[in-house]
């Protein structure tokens, strides 16, 4: 059985994101509760992944990351060097980009190291808080397949992405 852990951004997901509707339609969908949602620190963030997952075989393992949790991702892969089944990382945002000015500590940069396992970037073409340059930029350095969903803001519950039933299509494309 494969295990899916959701890994959210800045702030957690709402009821209404599509991470929460993807936990709610299985069992072996769970969420990696941070500490802090709103102030995070990149080393906090990765040792939680890192302490959840070492409870399970990492071949049965798919991280789901949601914008910051894209970045905390990477930032686990580069790290702990551990291959898993995969990771869909949706709407990674631009921690470069002037615009983003939250007070997150460690999250200086995006890492740009090749990710050790299959990964999927889901971009769009008007996301606020990445380029789709920035995010084909991303996918390309970390050796992931691309996916640009059209206009589809940053892919969230605020535009429109509740129930993502074409998201489940391209997470199967990593179980």
């Amino acid at each position: 059985m494969t295990n899916y852990f959701n890994i959210p951004g800045l702030g957690n997901s709402g009821p209404d994101h599509w991470q929460t509707h993807f936990e709610n339609s299985g069992n072996n969908f769970c969420r990696i509760n941070q500490e802090e949602w709103d102030a995070p620190a990149s080393k906090d963030w990765i040792e939680k992944i890192e302490s959840t997952l070492s409870e399970y075989d990492l071949s049965t393992v798919i991280l789901i990351g949601h914008s910051l949790g894209c970045t905390a991702i990477a930032n686990w892969a580069k790290k702990y060097k551990k291959v898993i089944k995969g990771a869909l990382l949706v709407a990674p945002s631009d921690l470069e980009a002037p615009r983003y000015n939250f007070p997150t500590v460690g999250f200086d940069r995006v890492p740009v190291d090749k990710i050790n396992f299959k990964t999927i970037v889901v971009a769009s073409s008007n996301d606020e808080w990445v380029s789709l340059e920035r995010a084909q930029f991303f996918a390309a350095h970390w050796a992931s397949e691309f996916i640009n969903i059209g206009e589809a803001g940053h892919i969230n519950a605020v535009s429109g992405f509740g129930e993502w039933p074409e998201g489940l299509e391209i997470l199967k494309r990593l179980a």
